[in-house]
Order: C-alpha cells, then structure tokens, then sequence
C-alpha cells in the first residue's frame, strides 16, 4: 500500500540518496520532495493518464448564477476534484457523448440543462486514495518525483537524462514508467471514451463561446 512516506523513498531509492525514516528527517531529499508534493506533484501524475482507480461519475447540473452572454445557454461549473475529463455525455449510461460543448476554464459550456461527465478526480476517495494505486502507478509516481529531484541532488546532466529524455520520452525511467502504468490500466479495464488529445486542445484555444455553437468538440 502507497503512503506518503513510501513514495518518497521509492524517489530517494531512484535518485541515489538515502532513504527517510520519518516525514519530518532533516535532509536535503526531503525537503526537496516536499516541494514536489506541495507543488503538485500527484495531480500532475494523475493529469497523464485516464486512471480507472481516480476516475468519478458525476451528475452536473448548469449553474442557475450565470448567464451566459452569448454562445451556449448553459453554464456548468467543474468540480473542485477535477482533473482531467474522460468523457461528456447527455445520459447517465454515458452512451450518448454530448459533442456541442465548450471547456474553459473551470467551466463547460453547452446548450442542454445537464451533463454526465466522468473525469480523473484527485477526491480522497478517488486519485488520492494511496491504498487504491495500483502498483505501477506507485512506481510511476516515484519516478515522476525522483525526476524532479534528482538535478539538485546530483548536479549531474547525464543522470537528469535517465529520467527525463526530451527526444525520446519512453527511454526515460519516467517514460518507461508511465507506460508501463498506461499499459496496466488498459488491460484491466473496459475501453471509454477517447480523452480530447494535444491536437485537439490546440484546436479549440481559437474558439471561444462566441461560435454559438458552430463547432463540435470530442469527448474529452
């Protein structure tokens, strides 16, 4: 089972420093990994994949204190859990996508009264339930976190490039990691809907609720 604790000498284990007995050790490489964490650090792990084990079906409403002024009539706020969105959907079987919606930020825009949405959450109960990683996805989290770590530790370039390889992402220990984490979570769970990829997103930076509706968007 993941913890805290566990995570971090997973990291330290794969940056080449000494392991912790306690979270309040007073050493270099804890205090480095807890900026890691407090910056985020699990959210970012949590935003690369569609985890089965962090993932929420919810029920949205449109909130009733906006209006918007043009474009879609429905304004619906995200929830504060929120990750990333696997998919968008007008019924709560999630087997009609709901394509004519707008993402901005820290809100949907769409033209019916309620949307069914199933997204990545980083609840308690969800994305941060420690106990309910799976194992690679633990490891994967120590090596994202050894990643960030291991440049301040080291000073050594040549063994920042054994964790994060810019031209080759998947010879990377984090690269490897993560697919592997990707490939585990595929195998073990039915298919969904595709997320909205880079491609996509980059799309939709130039559109804007003034479209009225104009433009489709996947799920995603």
């Amino acid at each position: 089972m993941a913890s805290k604790l566990s995570i971090y000498n997973d990291a330290l284990l794969l940056a080449g420093d000494r392991s912790l007995s306690t979270l309040t050790d007073d050493i270099e490489g804890r205090y480095l990994l807890d900026q890691v964490w407090d910056n985020g650090g699990v959210n970012a792990c949590l935003e690369e994949g569609q985890w089965e084990f962090a993932m929420r079906a919810v029920k949205v409403d449109y909130d009733t204190t906006i209006t918007p002024p043009f474009g879609y009539n429905r304004a619906f706020s995200k929830p504060a859990d929120w990750i990333l969105t696997s998919a968008i959907c007008s019924d709560e079987f999630f087997r009609v996508p709901q394509t004519r919606y707008i993402d901005e930020t820290g809100y949907w825009y769409s033209d019916i009264d309620i949307l069914y949405v199933r997204y990545v959450s980083n609840g308690a109960l969800y994305g941060t339930n420690y106990g309910a990683w799976p194992k690679s996805f633990t490891e994967f989290v120590a090596a994202h976190f050894a990643a960030q770590i291991v440049l301040k530790l080291s000073s050594d370039e040549n063994k920042v490039r054994l964790f994060v390889n810019p031209e080759n992402p998947e010879h990377s220990i984090r690269g490897r990691a993560l697919l592997k984490a990707k490939s585990k979570c595929a195998m073990a769970n039915p298919t969904q809907f595709m997320a909205q990829g880079t491609w996509s997103r980059s799309r939709m930076r130039g559109v804007n609720r003034r479209d009225g509706g104009g433009t489709s968007n996947l799920i995603g």
